[in-house]
């Protein structure tokens, strides 16, 4: 049993089971920077280590327009059509 901390709230961290995992990754990963400051310094550290253990790993950028709205419809349903993981960056 793993313990996962809700960023919402911390004060009762909840235990959960985490799903198995193969150990491998393989696909197409999107990388969505959310236009914060430094995001895109994150996903690019990210995308390093990424490629160095998974090299056959595919690797899209993404980007929305602002940190303060919802990413609109249609860079989510791109990202959805176009990849197997999403890695998220929220960096400031």
């Amino acid at each position: 049993m793993t313990t996962i901390l809700d960023p919402t709230n911390e004060r009762t961290p909840i235990a959960r089971q985490l799903s198995p995992r193969s150990g491998k990754v393989s696909g197409t990963v999107a990388f969505l920077d959310i236009s914060k400051p430094r995001g895109n310094v994150l996903l690019d550290r990210l995308e390093e280590q990424l490629k160095l253990r998974a090299p056959g790993i595919e690797v899209k950028r993404y980007a929305k327009p602002t940190f303060t709205k919802p990413a609109p419809e249609s860079l989510r349903a791109q990202i959805k059509s176009n990849s197997d993981f999403v890695v998220e960056a929220l960096a400031d």
